[in-house]
């Protein structure tokens, strides 16, 4: 099955999807990996994601054989990267790493792309933290050519090879993550679709009222939004409160608790089903939740009855 355009995304109705399971979760749950992304397609879910951790200080798994594994068992389901780095690879590896997913994911794979991190990721890369934004322009302009098999010069300076790679795929869509200016820049100027996350709804519908006004400027179509979220569903005593969630999150990407009050996703189905429905009148099309608690599969269950409602 091919990657559903946003054109098929029917108007105030979401696509749902989740993001794969954390090592620790993984272990403690003993949950592989493509066990996860079966039990989601298998529980009705549209998209599932697995986050890119190259460099990022301690060893992670590689997301392009991840992603590999997750669509070779599975069939129908959309296979998101989230967040890939372009610019910390080479742009050869990276039209190398993308053609064979391509090819494994049978047209379903979306290619979310981020430019940030942190400076100890790009460090450890051993690429210069002020060149993330260039590098990753550069890559995203170089692989649709990459891709179809043309003779490109790499932009490197004098020295550098002309490469003509021996495969031709189609380039998948692409999702620019991040709620940053530049993010939304590069969403309006190179990419298929906005993927900020941990956003409000109403912080989302100002960024797309931003995203459309720069992508009618360049003579684009506005790129479609989609929207990453946390939360636990359920009312079973012991989840975590949307408060706790917040403050976890808070904590995490150092920012003030208040920022992020109200954005995590908690409560009963319909409960929830009703706070990313506001995410529609931003003009969302498809969110993609990561689990912060609880039984993963059931969770996964517990988000495909979320979806339904929505639907």
């Amino acid at each position: 099955m091919t990657f559903l355009p946003d054109s098929a995304v029917r108007p105030g109705r979401l696509a749902v999807g989740v993001v794969l399971p954390s090592p620790a979760v993984r272990r403690e749950q003993k949950l592989p990996l493509t066990e996860a992304a079966r039990h989601a397609e298998l529980a009705g879910l549209d998209l599932v994601a697995y986050g890119d951790r190259p460099a990022a200080g301690a060893p992670a798994l590689d997301t392009a054989v991840v992603l590999a594994a997750v669509a070779a068992a599975t069939e129908r389901i959309t296979v998101v990267s989230a967040l890939y780095s372009p610019g910390l690879r080479p742009p050869v590896q990276v039209a190398e790493q993308i053609a064979s997913l391509q090819q494994v994911a049978d047209g379903r794979l979306v290619l979310g792309v981020g430019a940030d991190g942190g400076r100890e990721r790009w460090a450890a890369a051993g690429v210069p933290y002020a060149e993330r934004e260039r590098r990753t322009d550069a890559a995203l302009r170089l692989l649709p050519r990459l891709l179809a098999g043309e003779r490109v010069p790499l932009p490197y300076g004098p020295g550098y090879p002309v490469v003509e790679p021996e495969f031709a795929v189609p380039m998948p869509p692409v999702w620019i993550g991040g709620t940053s200016r530049a993010a939304v820049r590069r969403a309006a100027l190179l990419g298929d679709g906005w993927f900020p996350s941990l956003a409000s709804a109403a912080q989302v519908a100002e960024g797309a009222v931003h995203l459309a006004e720069l992508s009618a400027a360049l003579g684009r179509p506005a790129p479609a939004v989609i929207v990453g979220t946390s939360g636990v569903l359920g009312t079973e005593p012991g989840l975590p409160t949307g408060a706790d969630l917040a403050a976890d999150l808070a904590t995490a990407h150092g920012v003030p608790p208040e920022r992020l009050a109200g954005v995590p996703v908690t409560g009963g189905v319909r409960e929830a089903a009703e706070r990313l429905h506001r995410y529609c009148g931003a003009g969302v099309t498809r969110v993609l939740l990561d689990i912060a608690g609880g039984d993963w599969r059931r969770q996964v269950e517990l988000l495909a009855d979320v979806r339904d409602l929505l639907r």
